[in-house]
């Protein structure tokens, strides 16, 4: 069994979660000097802080060496990379900061990318769904958790495919960056009722079905760890969507009683 992400490697995520924040303030700091733009928010900046130190946690540190013998801190760390952190990160609105921040040209041909065919599939709430939900099924319902604890290639892409998926799916939902392919809010919502209901289910066949070499004791606790924490992000988000569904069909004199989100 591999140790996970240590010495040289975890030296390098740690300089890339740093470089990450630090590009994020200064994007903001060039944004903010256009001045027909008004200021980036500060609360997109901690946003985005948060969301790369929760995603960094769930891969290197003391978290990371539990999880390699724990499967409740391994649904943490599930928890941290593949919900919370997404949904931070899509909160502090990424894209449209690079979109305010590049010249007129790229930020012309960046927009064409994300207007691209394979943006569109990849955003499409039923895809990001499939392969957000689908892949967590497809980890803890065969030999995959086993597997990639006995190899680092498969390890690193199963957190890759956690925490990329998971944004995929936030971002599908909930649309805070500029989104050319747009769809109503009762479809996101149907899809995402359907997707936290499929979330759940897995959580309770992972209670009474440990994955291969989880012990019962750590499979009941996390699964319950993913049913209540689950929920707690999903609530969050339910929230936002709501939010805006409500905004888009509320009076402008009701609107203007609410802040941004």
């Amino acid at each position: 069994m591999h140790n996970g992400i240590q010495g040289v490697g975890a030296i390098i995520v740690l300089a890339l979660s740093f470089a990450s924040i630090a590009v994020y303030f200064l994007a903001g700091f060039l944004s903010n000097r256009k001045s027909h733009l008004h200021s980036w928010p500060m609360s997109r900046y901690m946003l985005w802080t948060l969301g790369i130190i929760a995603a960094t946690c769930a891969v290197i540190g003391p978290l990371t060496e539990w999880a390699h013998t724990n499967f409740t801190a391994h649904m943490l760390g599930h928890l941290l990379l593949g919900m919370l952190a997404p949904l931070l990160l899509v909160l502090s609105a990424p894209m449209t900061l690079v979109l305010r921040t590049l010249p007129v040209r790229q930020a012309r041909f960046l927009a064409s990318f994300l207007k691209s065919f394979p943006v569109a599939i990849l955003s499409h709430p039923i895809i990001a769904s499939i392969l957000n939900i689908g892949g967590l099924w497809l980890l803890y319902t065969t030999n995959l958790y086993h597997f990639m604890h006995h190899n680092l290639l498969v390890y690193l892409l199963v957190h890759f495919h956690v925490f990329a998926a998971g944004y995929l799916f936030t971002a599908a939902m909930i649309y805070i960056d500029p989104t050319p392919h747009r769809f109503s809010y009762l479809y996101r919502s149907i899809v995402l009722m359907v997707a936290l209901g499929a979330h759940a289910v897995l959580s309770k066949y992972i209670y009474a079905n440990p994955p291969t070499g989880v012990p019962t004791h750590e499979a009941e606790t996390g699964g319950m760890l993913m049913y209540y924490g689950g929920d707690a992000i999903d609530l969050v988000l339910i929230f936002i969507l709501m939010l805006h569904w409500y905004r888009s069909a509320a009076p402008r004199q009701t609107l203007a009683k609410f802040e941004t989100v």
